[in-house]
Order: C-alpha cells, then sequence, then structure tokens
C-alpha cells in the first residue's frame, strides 16, 4: 500500500478539491499520510491567484522536493490552481515536480500519482469544465465545521483576474446535488456549513437561468443538523431584496455577509470591469443594514490599481471611515500576466500600493477595536474550536468571525466543555480582532 501527503493551499474552495482528491485516493488503496517524510508521493495542492500566493506554492513545492533525498518520496506532484495556470512550465521550471496535474484531470488522480510513483512521469490536462463537483471527500480541519462548494468558474471577467482563465467558465451544480451532499455532511457531524463558489451570488445563473442562491439556502436551512449556514463570496451587484430577506427570515442562516467591494469610487470600478460606484454601494450597505440591523459585514479592497490617484484612494478611505465594515481585508494590486489589467500603461508604485494597504488597515484596525469594545457585557453563542493549554482556556469563533479570516473568542469556564459545542460566552474584554470572556451559566 503507498502513503500519499497532501498539502493544500490556497482558498476553501481549493482545499473542497484537495478533499474529494484525498477520497479518489483511498478508494484505490492509497493511505492518507500526514507526514511527508514518510509518504511514497506527496501532492502539493497550490493556489495561482496571485503573485504571493505563487511565491506560497513554489515554497512548498521546493521544501517537499527534498524528501525525494532525505524521506521516501518517489513522486512530487502538483495540482490545483498554478498546476492549471502554468502547465508544463511549472516542470520545467521545477524540474524536481514529476507529475503536473491541471484541474480537469483531478477525478485520475488516483491513477496519475500510482503511475508516477512506479517511475511513469507525465503531464495531465483535462479540460476544464470536467471538473467533477460531485464526488465524496475526506474532511480535512475541524469535524464540525466545512464548506459547500455549489459552483466554479467564474463569468465575471474582472479585469485584474485569472480566475476565469484558470478555472474557466461559471459551472453551478444543481439545487439537489448541493442539498444532498450537505445532508451526507451533516450526518457526518458537521454543524456549520460554508457555502463558497467563486461568486456565490451567481449561482444557478447558468442552469436555470437566474441567481438561485435565496433557494438553495433555503433548502439547506432545512437539513437537520445544521446550526449555523453562512455564505462567502457575495458580489455586490447581485445582492438583491430576496437573498437579504431570507438571510433575516432563516434562523440558521447567520447574519453575516462577505461582499468583496475591491474599490469604490466608480472610474476605478469601471476599469475593474466592475459596476457600482461610492453613492450605489454606499446605498447598498444601507439597505443591508436596514434589512438585517445585526447584519455582519466583510469586504475586501484592493489599493494601487492602475491608475488609482490620490483622490480616488481617499474616497475609498473615507467610505471605510463612514461605513465601519465589522470585517475587512486589503490587499495590493498585483499584476497578473494574461490579465487586461496588466497591460494597462499606468501601473502604481509598489511602495505607494504598499503605503495605502497599511493606510485602509489602520483605519480599519481602529474601527474593529471600536466595535470590539461596544460588545463588552454582551452574551453572544460561540462555536468552541478547541482548549489553549498555554493561557488555559477555551476558543471558539461567534456567528459573527468565518474560519481563517476572522476574528476568535477566548474564555474561561468552570467545567469542563466539548469541542464542537455550541455555548454561550459573556464579553468581558476585547483585543484589536479578537475578544475575551467567560462561559455564561
Amino acid at each position: 500500500m503507498y502513503k500519499v501527503c497532501m498539502v493544500s493551499l490556497g482558498c476553501p474552495k481549493n482545499q473542497v478539491d484537495a478533499e474529494m482528491m484525498l477520497k479518489l485516493l483511498e478508494n484505490d488503496g492509497f493511505e492518507i499520510c500526514g507526514e511527508e517524510a514518510q509518504a511514497d508521493a506527496i501532492i502539493i495542492n497550490t493556489c495561482g491567484f496571485i503573485e504571493s500566493a505563487k511565491a506560497e506554492a513554489i515554497e512548498n513545492i521546493l521544501e517537499a522536493s527534498q524528501y525525494k533525498k532525505d524521506g521516501n518520496c518517489k513522486a512530487l506532484v502538483v495540482t490545483g490552481c498554478l498546476a492549471e495556470r502554468y502547465r508544463d512550465d511549472v516542470t520545467e521550471e521545477i524540474p524536481e515536480v514529476d507529475v503536473c496535474v491541471g484541474i480537469g484531470s483531478n477525478d485520475k488522480i488516483a491513477e496519475i500519482v500510482k503511475n508516477a510513483i512506479e517511475g511513469k512521469k507525465g503531464n495531465f490536462y483535462g479540460e476544464k469544465n470536467e471538473l467533477n463537483l460531485n464526488n465524496d471527500r475526506i474532511l480535512g480541519g475541524y469535524p464540525f465545521s466545512t464548506y459547500l462548494k455549489i459552483g466554479d468558474g467564474c463569468d465575471n471577467c474582472c479585469t485584474y483576474c485569472a480566475i476565469p482563465k484558470i478555472r474557466g467558465r461559471m459551472r453551478s451544480r444543481t439545487i439537489e446535488d448541493c442539498v444532498n451532499e450537505a445532508k451526507k455532511l451533516a450526518d457526518k457531524g458537521v454543524t456549520e456549513l460554508i457555502v463558497v463558489a467563486q461568486d456565490t451570488t451567481a449561482y444557478g445563473e447558468d442552469i436555470y437561468g437566474e441567481s438561485k442562491l435565496p433557494e438553495l439556502l433555503t433548502e439547506l436551512c432545512k437539513i437537520e443538523g445544521l446550526h449555523w449556514i453562512r455564505t462567502l463570496y457575495t458580489y455586490p451587484d447581485r445582492i438583491t431584496d430576496k437573498l437579504l430577506d431570507t438571510i433575516a427570515r432563516e434562523q440558521k442562516l447567520v447574519k453575516y455577509l462577505d461582499i468583496p467591494l475591491q474599490h469604490v469610487n466608480g472610474e476605478i470600478l469601471k476599469r475593474m470591469n466592475r459596476k457600482g460606484d461610492c453613492e450605489s454601494l454606499s446605498d447598498l450597505i444601507d439597505k443591508i443594514r436596514v434589512k438585517i440591523p445585526d447584519i455582519t459585514l466583510r469586504t475586501t479592497l484592493i489599493t494601487g490599481f492602475p491608475g488609482e490617484t490620490e483622490e480616488q484612494f481617499c474616497e475609498m478611505a473615507e467610505f471605510v471611515k463612514e461605513k465601519r465594515f465589522d470585517r475587512l481585508g486589503c490587499f495590493t494590486y498585483s499584476a497578473e500576466e494574461g490579465t487586461l489589467a496588466a497591460e494597462f500603461p499606468d501601473q502604481i508604485d509598489e511602495q505607494v500600493k504598499a503605503d495605502r494597504m497599511e493606510n485602509i488597515m489602520e483605519l480599519q484596525m481602529t474601527i474593529s477595536a471600536e466595535k470590539n469594545e461596544e460588545k463588552a457585557g454582551t452574551v453572544t453563542e460561540v462555536l468552541i474550536e478547541g482548549w489553549d493549554d498555554y493561557i488555559k482556556c477555551y476558543f471558539g469563533r461567534t456567528a459573527a468571525d468565518a474560519p481563517e479570516v476572522d476574528g476568535k473568542i477566548f474564555f474561561m469556564s468552570s467545567r469542563p466543555l466539548k469541542i464542537g459545542e455550541y455555548v454561550n460566552v459573556r464579553i468581558n474584554d476585547c483585543l484589536d480582532y479578537d475578544l475575551l470572556g467567560e462561559l455564561e451559566e
């Protein structure tokens, strides 16, 4: 029996692909191994979205290649977005890699890895739309919280984004497929389900002729065992009253929306091939907060997009001050080859990009600290994720916190608690992004 170890990088959508490949490998008789040094084959499931992600992928590939000398590794396999985006360039530029597998060949991963271990190398690139979205998975991370990938690919074609080239056109799963998988996950003990796609609000447009995200969420809420259902990657121009009404109505839907605005200046958004401007986005945020008063809003922004003037950046900074997002991430623009924006003539200096990003994050740190201070004395439901042996307390997340990207709450308890349990915690204090509290008996 061959042992295989997988290192999965990048976004939750890529993690789901990795979990599906691991199940296919297990079904074929492979032993899934957590230690690279012991594995006969190491798979690096890569992200290739922006420059920093590519650098991380290459670093992990080179680190894993050492086990071909110092461990049992007979085959180093690269999968995921970097493999799909750069194809044969990966094995040409990094000769330590034995096999490169595009996303359209994920279903053949067991055969490919077995052949590679036995010395049969080569690269494999099936059609992007052949990526299977319905396979069983070996869940990574916490057993009580996982992602439901409802589609793959994207039709938005933002000028800075390489995802349509990497992942292809938007392909939705049927409502029945999504619900059936969610039921299986609930039967395995999953209580928090996080709905993901490149653009969740576009879900269903390709197969139903219109967005069916509200209908899907309504059906997911009927599944016994699910306690929290969270939706990520909702695009502002597709957030409808129907979606907001669904979130407001359904108790299992956490009052949380992740809306990647990227910018607020109308001219910059137009150059990004996105819709809206400062006024329309302001109106949207206001409407959401009226319809769902206790909503937690997360967004992401980009500084230094080609042609961004100081005035346009200041407009975005003022928007951040005014709208006071609960959660905010900011990134410097990355000029990705093959995208339209990379060819724009008015590229911004890297230091200017970084300075603007730091400015936004300093603003948000103040806002986050103030919002956390306002929570002192309140009681909130918490999903327990673990025990911190160093500071001797439990930690977890509230409904206002998505895994990995948001903060945590650390709290004391006079009695033993179970990981994966939902408890009420009284908030006593806060840090910049995290909360401190004690179990409410």
